[in-house]
């Protein structure tokens, strides 16, 4: 018994540590989208109206039959009109989205040719589909490039009745028909109406999804990877999509930063849409521009404030005496390297970026090499709404006495990089990214809060300019003709 109990302990053990990695390799997301079920009110109207244009849109095949001594055929069947009134979209957990239309109506129209012995009659006639009864459901998943994709889709329809009405002078006559070809019709109908919306989902649907940019060019330096990193999780409540959220730098696109960073977690659904970015997201913006080469500037000649440039020679006038009297009356200048990716705090009081960056105070001789006068070590935090300076300090890399004698340097520097870094910095930022939607889709009145590690953006409206076009579908059957004898 105690060797039995060993022998299930150890392998336990070993199931646990063989599972570790797995664990550890799951990537955390650095942007997360949550959709509520108050959402789906805005995609409930366009995916009824995209019903409703795909379902007017149906080709119906021609029909012929007998009954009796009379012949009949059935041509250009038009919908005319579609009633969903009782529509309703909703999730399906672990599977996607439900729509589902109930006691709902179709008004169509189409031309018949009847032959009675001898006579032939021509006219026009209008039906109308009741009770019509559609429900689809959509799978929603990750596709291999890392977009969203409907995977499959079930669907379900029927007719509970339809009614037929003729015109012409055996209008009354044909009446007694009207059993056999709304039988017919309805048949037909109910054939059409999933094959349609199969198509347009699996389709049209899944062409506007890939209108959604997955790697996309932010500006000339530096793009972004809006990939999904899993399936979508969906609840009753709602549905979350976790995306990489990371920067790269165009010229070196292999290149990227580890995402260590907490995860985004969302625990609202009072709002339509929430929008929630951790740390990872910034950090891989500043490490991008950093390695394109970004975060280096160089002051002087004009660039150079006078005030700045006057202390500088105040400053080091001594060691320049020392050097070579030539060089007090030699141009100066600042060369500012950042030495390392900025690195992106947020907690609930807001998000700071702090970098380091080196300082050299350079002399400029004419015909002559650069001579440097010092090297000091800059660190500069920013708050990022407003992207101004809060803290910052300069220390020297060679000696503690000479950063004492920098002291005086601090203000002015300071002024310095708010009137010419700063400014720099907003130039960059100040353009945005594109949130990962599809064409035509757009967020209004939005409300931003910090929490720990992560900004949560609440959407509280929706605003959508889609245009959706029908797409062709070849019939499903070989002719367009079908033949139907009671």
């Amino acid at each position: 018994m105690f060797h039995f109990r060993m022998i299930v302990w150890f392998s336990l053990v070993l199931l646990l540590v063989s599972s570790v990695p797995s664990i550890m390799a799951a990537e955390p997301a650095g942007c997360k989208i949550r959709i509520t079920d108050k959402g789906l009110d805005m995609l409930k109207s366009e995916t009824q109206r995209f019903v409703e244009e795909e379902l007017s849109n149906i080709s119906m095949p021609d029909m012929k039959g007998k009954e009796g001594r009379f012949q009949y055929t059935i041509t250009e069947v038009k919908i005319t009109e579609l009633n969903l009134t009782h529509a309703d979209l909703r999730f399906i957990p672990d599977i996607g989205l439900l729509f589902d239309v109930q006691n709902s109506s179709i008004s169509l129209t189409f031309n018949r040719r009847i032959l009675y012995w001898f006579f032939y009659d021509t006219g026009n006639i209008n039906a109308s589909a009741e009770g019509v009864n559609i429900n689809t459901a959509l799978n929603l998943i990750r596709d291999d490039e890392g977009r969203l994709k409907i995977n499959n889709i079930s669907c379900d329809a029927n007719i509970a009745k339809m009614r037929a009405k003729f015109s012409g002078t055996l209008g009354r006559v044909y009446d007694f028909l009207g059993r056999v070809l709304t039988t017919g019709m309805r048949f037909l109908l109910n054939q059409q109406i999933c094959p349609a919306l199969n198509h347009a989902a699996l389709v049209h649907v899944n062409s506007l999804l890939e209108t959604i940019p997955v790697r996309t060019e932010v500006d000339q330096f530096i793009g972004i990877d809006y990939s999904l990193i899993d399936d979508p999780v969906v609840t009753s409540r709602s549905l979350d999509m976790n995306f990489r959220g990371m920067f790269f730098d165009l010229s070196q696109q292999n290149v990227s930063l580890v995402n260590y960073a907490v995860e985004p977690v969302i625990r609202e659904y009072d709002r339509m849409v929430y929008l929630a970015l951790s740390e990872f997201f910034f950090d891989s913006g500043m490490f991008s521009y950093y390695t394109a080469g970004i975060f280096q500037l160089k002051i002087v000649n004009e660039k150079m404030p006078k005030d700045l440039e006057m202390l500088l020679r105040t400053t080091y006038f001594g060691a320049m005496m020392m050097l070579n009297p030539a060089l007090v009356d030699a141009p100066m200048s600042l060369q500012i390297a950042v030495n390392s990716p900025p690195k992106t705090t947020i907690k609930t009081s807001g998000a700071t970026v702090a970098m380091t960056a080196n300082v050299k105070v350079m002399v400029l001789p004419p015909g002559q090499p650069p001579v440097q006068m010092s090297s000091m070590t800059m660190v500069l935090v920013l708050i990022t709404e407003t992207v101004s300076s809060s803290r910052f300090k300069i220390f020297s890399n060679q000696s503690a006495l000479e950063s004492l004698a920098l002291i005086p340097l601090q203000a002015p520097l300071k002024t310095m990089l708010q009137m010419s870094v700063v400014p720099l910095i907003n130039n960059w930022t100040k353009t945005g990214v594109r949130i990962p939607l599809a064409d035509g889709m757009d967020f209004v009145e939005e409300v931003v809060e910090y929490h720990n590690v992560i900004i949560l953006k609440k959407k509280s409206k929706t605003r959508s300019k889609i245009k959706h076009k029908p797409v062709p579908r070849k019939s499903r059957t070989s002719e367009n003709t079908a033949r139907n004898k009671s």
